[in-house]
């Protein structure tokens, strides 16, 4: 199963660096090279930032699989993060 993750954040800040190496470390832990990580900063794209209807930065969104998700903040607890995105591994029984 493939993951599409799109992180949006605004311009190359401290908290937008910091939300991304978050990010790409708890979907390497969780996803191994099973996701697609793409980083969109708001300042460039602000037409992408409109049509997903993106209010506050960083803001993940799990496109898929479906439902789609979404978490907003700098993505420090990472329990809250996998939780909510629904990216927590289940276990093999």
């Amino acid at each position: 199963m493939k993951y599409l993750i799109k992180l949006y954040v605004t311009g190359q800040t401290p908290r937008s660096q910091r939300a991304i190496l978050n990010l790409k470390r708890m979907c390497e832990e969780e996803l191994r090279s099973e996701y697609e990580l793409v980083v969109i900063d708001v300042l460039e794209r602000p037409q992408l930032a409109e049509d997903e209807k993106i209010l506050a930065t960083p803001t993940v969104v799990k496109e898929l699989p479906l439902p789609i998700r979404r978490i907003i903040g700098d993505l420090s607890d990472s329990e809250r993060v996998l939780l909510g995105l629904d990216l927590r591994a289940y276990p093999n029984e």
